[in-house]
């Protein structure tokens, strides 16, 4: 699980995606009240989000190097704040924030795996989400 984690750090630090007949798609910005709570959704043009795809989820900050919240859909690591969870709903993946913080104002990315003759054992990043806080 490690080197997986160091694996999507580099790719995420060093490629900004991948040529792939899968798109990977995300709100392009959403804005959540201070204490509030926001859904970020991940889908794909090839079909539904499953379990299969793995999806991850990091934040970056800027100037700051990106941080992985979740792993295979709703696996936390141990600095990832409990007020994010990850699912999957309707057909998507999904990142839940729960209780908006300032220090929660990012960019979030989800990463999901395709596997198969059409998509080569390859990971996509999603075109990434900018989460604000707005006013009460």
């Amino acid at each position: 699980m490690a080197w997986t984690l160091l694996l999507l750090q580099f790719l995420l630090t060093c490629c900004p995606g991948s040529n792939s007949q899968a798109v990977v798609t995300q709100e392009p910005s959403l804005t959540v009240s201070p204490g509030g709570t926001v859904t970020l959704t991940c889908g794909s043009s090839a079909g539904a989000v499953t379990g299969s795809h793995y999806p991850y989820w990091f934040q970056q900050k800027p100037g700051q190097a990106p941080r992985t919240l979740i792993y295979d859909t709703s696996n936390k690591l141990s600095w990832t704040p409990a007020r994010f969870s990850g699912s999957l709903a309707g057909g998507k993946a999904a990142l839940t924030l729960s209780g908006a913080q300032p220090e929660d104002e990012a960019e979030y990315y989800c990463w999901l795996h395709y596997s198969g003759a059409q998509h080569s054992d390859r990971l996509i990043r999603g075109t990434k989400t900018k989460t604000s806080l707005g006013p009460c």
